[in-house]
Order: C-alpha cells, then sequence, then structure tokens
C-alpha cells in the first residue's frame, strides 16, 4: 500500500519535528510535534498566509514500506525542515509566543547597536520584522553625531586662563563701572557725573570724594518730590539707596562716605512726617552745609594748626603720596615762617605725590620726589614723618594708601617719629588686622605704563602663569605710629575707639 502523504511545504504557521520509524517494530513510534496558534483552526492549515481546508489524510496501510519509499520519505521530511527553519514566523505568532529572558536582552543589545544605522540607510520592510518594529513605531535616529562634534569644538577651545589672584579671590567682584549705560531712570544727573568722575580719579582722596557725595546728595534733595501716598522720611530713604548703589558700583565707599551717608539717613528719620516737605528739605540741606563744615572743613584747619606746632626750622618731613590735611599742615607751617625741606615719597599707578610736590614748590618750598624703590636712600635724612589717612581701624590701626605701611616700617626702624593726620570722620568700629579681609582692588591695566615704545606688560594677558595685583590700600600696625592728631587733639592710636564714640554721639 501506497504510504501516507505528509504536507512538507513550509509554513508560517508551523514548526514541525518529526520522528518516523517502521511502523512494523513494536517500539518504533511515530511523533508528530506541532505548534500550531491559536488562529488556526482544528484541519485547516495556513499556506503562504491563506487558510485552507486540509484534506483528511488517506487511510494508510498497514503494509511495510519498502526501502526506496522510506529513503524518499526521509528525503522529503528533511527538505520540509530545511524550508520551515528558513522561513520567518509571522507578527500574530510572535506576539502569542513569549520570548524567554536572554532572547530579550539579546534582542535589546541587538537593536540598540543596530538603530542608528537602519534609520540613516532607510531600513527596509524585512528589516523592521527582523527587529520587531514598523515604519509607524520606528525610533528616531539618536543626536550622537551633532553632540560628538559640539563636545569636540568645546575640547578644542582652549580654556581661558583666570588672571585673577587667588589670595584676594574675595575681593574681586563687578568691573568698575565706566559708562552710564544701562543705568536706573531713578539716578540723578548730578550721581551719574560723579560716579563717573570717582572712577576715573578725577575725584579722589577721602576728604574730596566724602564732600563730594554730601554736596551732590543736597542736589537730589532739592529736586526730590515726594510721590503721592508716601512720606518724606520713608520714601527719601529709599530714592538716595539708588544713588549709593550707583556710585558703590562706580567704586566702592570710602570710610568717610559711609559714615556721612549713616549720619544723612538718620537726619531724614527724625523729620516729622507733618513738616511741609519744602521745609523738610531746607532743613536737610542746611543740615549738610553744616556737616561739612564741621566735621571736614572745620577739622582740617584744627588739625593744621595742632601738627604745624609739631614743625621745626631745618626739620626734614617726609610724606607720602598726597594727602589734603598733611597739604594743608605743610603750606600752614610755612606761611607762619618756618623753613624746612620735604621729601615726597610717591607710588605708582597714581603718582598722586606729583600734584603735592608741584603745589609746594610753586609756594617755593624746596621739595624733593622719589618713588618709594629709594625710601631707604632719602629715609636716613629725614626728622619727621606726615603721614595722611583714608581711615582708622578701632584697633589703632591706620588703614591708607598702599605703601604708607612700607614708609611707617622703615621709619619705626630708622627712630623716627610718624605722625598720622586724621579726622574723627574717617574713625570706625572696624578692626583690621591685615590687608587681606577688607581691600579694594584697582583694574590691574592702570599698572600698566602708556609710554612709548610699549611696555612689557603691555601684553600681560597672553602671558601664561603671570597675574598683576593691584590693591589700593594696606594696614600699618599701631606700634609703627607716634602719635594721631585730630581735631579732638593729639592722642595715642589706642584712643581711636574712644574718640569715635564721642563723634558719633555729638
Amino acid at each position: 500500500m501506497a504510504p501516507s502523504a505528509t504536507s512538507a511545504a513550509p509554513n508560517d504557521n508551523l514548526d514541525q519535528t518529526l520522528a518516523t520509524d517502521s511502523p512494523n517494530d513494536p517500539n518504533a513510534k511515530t511523533q508528530i510535534m506541532s505548534v500550531v496558534p491559536p488562529a488556526v483552526q482544528k484541519n485547516n492549515i495556513t499556506v503562504n498566509g491563506a487558510v485552507q481546508k486540509e484534506k483528511p489524510p488517506e487511510k494508510q496501510n498497514k503494509g511495510k514500506l519498502s526501502n526506496a519509499e522510506l529513503k524518499k520519505r526521509g528525503k522529503a521530511e528533511k527538505a520540509a525542515k530545511r524550508a520551515a527553519a528558513k522561513q520567518p514566523q509571522p507578527d500574530a505568532f510572535k506576539k502569542q509566543r513569549r520570548p524567554s529572558k536572554g532572547d530579550e536582552k539579546k534582542d535589546i543589545r541587538k537593536q540598540g547597536s543596530t538603530v542608528q544605522d537602519q534609520n540613516q540607510a532607510g531600513a527596509s520592510s524585512k528589516e523592521h520584522k527582523r527587529t520587531g518594529s514598523t515604519s509607524g513605531n520606528a525610533q528616531k535616529p539618536l543626536q550622537l553625531k551633532s553632540a560628538i562634534s559640539q563636545s569636540t569644538a568645546a575640547s578644542a577651545e582652549p580654556k581661558k586662563e583666570n588672571k585673577n589672584v587667588q589670595l584676594f579671590a574675595h575681593l574681586y567682584g563687578n568691573p568698575r563701572r565706566t559708562t552710564i549705560a544701562g543705568t536706573s531712570k531713578d539716578v540723578h544727573p548730578a550721581v551719574l557725573s560723579l560716579g563717573l568722575q570717582m572712577s576715573s580719579y578725577t575725584v579722589c582722596g577721602s576728604n574730596a570724594r566724602c564732600v563730594a557725595t554730601l554736596i551732590t546728595f543736597k542736589r537730589v534733595i532739592e529736586s526730590y518730590t515726594t510721590p503721592l501716598g508716601n512720606s518724606l522720611p520713608r520714601h527719601l530713604t529709599t530714592h538716595l539707596s539708588s544713588q549709593i548703589d550707583y556710585l558703590v558700583s562706580c567704586r566702592p565707599l570710602s570710610i568717610s562716605m559711609g559714615n556721612a551717608i549713616r549720619w544723612l539717613k538718620l537726619e531724614i528719620s527724625t523729620i516729622d512726617p507733618d513738616t511741609p516737605e519744602s521745609e523738610a528739605k531746607s532743613d536737610l540741606c542746611s543740615s549738610i552745609d553744616i556737616f561739612i563744615r564741621e566735621r571736614i572743613t572745620v577739622a582740617d584747619q584744627v588739625i593744621a594748626t595742632i601738627a604745624m606746632e609739631r614743625i621745626r626750622d631745618g626739620d626734614i618731613i617726609l610724606t607720602f603720596a598726597k594727602s589734603s590735611i598733611v597739604q594743608k599742615t605743610l603750606i600752614q607751617a610755612y606761611h607762619e615762617g618756618r623753613r624746612f625741606r620735604v621729601i615726597v615719597v610717591d607710588s605708582r599707578p597714581l603718582f598722586e605725590g606729583k600734584n603735592l610736590a608741584r603745589t609746594l614748590a610753586d609756594l617755593g618750598l624746596e621739595v624733593q620726589y622719589t618713588l618709594t624703590h629709594a625710601l631707604s636712600h632719602v629715609i636716613a635724612d629725614v626728622t619727621k614723618v606726615f603721614l595722611g589717612a583714608h581711615a582708622m581701624m578701632s584697633n589703632g590701626r591706620l588703614y591708607s594708601r598702599v605703601g604708607t605701611a612700607l614708609v611707617a616700617m622703615m621709619a619705626k626702624k630708622a627712630d623716627i617719629p610718624v605722625i598720622v593726620c586724621c579726622e574723627s570722620v574717617k574713625f570706625t568700629d572696624r578692626v583690621a588686622l591685615d590687608s587681606i579681609v577688607n581691600n579694594e582692588i584697582a583694574p590691574s591695566h592702570e599698572l600698566i605704563s602708556q609710554s612709548d615704545p610699549p611696555s612689557p606688560l603691555s601684553k600681560w594677558l597672553d602671558v601664561p602663569n603671570l597675574q598683576l595685583l593691584d590693591l589700593m590700600y594696606d594696614v600699618t600696625p599701631s606700634d609703627f605710629i607716634h602719635l594721631v592728631i585730630t581735631e579732638y587733639g593729639s592722642l595715642p592710636p589706642s584712643s581711636v575707639p574712644v574718640v569715635h564714640r564721642l563723634s558719633t554721639n555729638t
């Protein structure tokens, strides 16, 4: 009898494994393992995507198959296995087949490694089927090329070297304002002008800056009008704060300016809200004039008179840079008929001593001008040292133009008395132990001289590991100071906090 026919056609829905032995052998078994999706009904088979009715198999003859038939049947089975292995399974069957964890990991690695190439090359529909995706949900190409190019450009660009001195990093703030661009509309034009003059050192010196600030605020008060719904004591203080912020952006406030501003705000706060605006503004302007006259102008005259008594005929007076009160002392002593010689020691970058030396020389005094590098040479002939002050600290230390501590130290070593002339408006309750914690840093380019040929430092920004530091002030220990002369009289440095307390309570 003819052997039973077995379908060997490739099927997308079937994965068959056939093992057949001789039917006459009692131990032989014929196993047909088929995995049929639920979509395929019984007696149905899918051929090339179409569902067809399976023909009932012919009844097998129980007779023995010949060797040729067995051989032919074996070849057909092997061909069917190879064809089924080559054909990909349909999507519907894949969704129902739960992959193992190992298959999921392999698919993830495979998709991660091929998704970029597939998207760039425009993967075909077969490639989408192989990766389990369709054109509708295909992954977008990873934007790796642009990110790599940006990171490469950033790494190729050299980093700009930080030219700030790290020891004084806390003193570096916003650069000084040199223009009025970007200023608030509330800032008075007089304040705009004053800020630029301070930034360019047109107005320089603690007393000059303090007087100029008070005069400018006087003009601000005169042009001030209280808005509706506000009182003058409350709103004027806020209005002045915007003016002060602009001045600070041009250059930090001096100690005397800070004391004067605190005094002015206190005066504003004591105004009776019921006082007419015109009368209140008039009282404030009069108070400002009195403050300038008593705390600065008259105080300078008193200090100059006291300090003049310390000068004798034949003295050689050494001073550093330029101090307005020291200049008044020397001029007043010369007008009193005392004949003496003056040595002016100066330093870069401001060269303030040039103006002092020129003023004294025009009056007829014998003046010698030198820089700090020759201080050790000229100090041998000096009899007294007169110094100005930016501020006197509560611990008796002198806070003044950078280089003052060097002059005081050299004078102390040579046993020469150091006399400091300072108004009480410059006294403060702060304590200074060094010049690092509190100071003012000027722009570094001011140290470069504008000469022809150009200075070797003209291109210092391009020189690696080169930093310029332009400190404005230093601190002189009280041990180097012999005497402090104020409008309250002559006193030792240890009495500074007492005088400060007296001056603030009156």
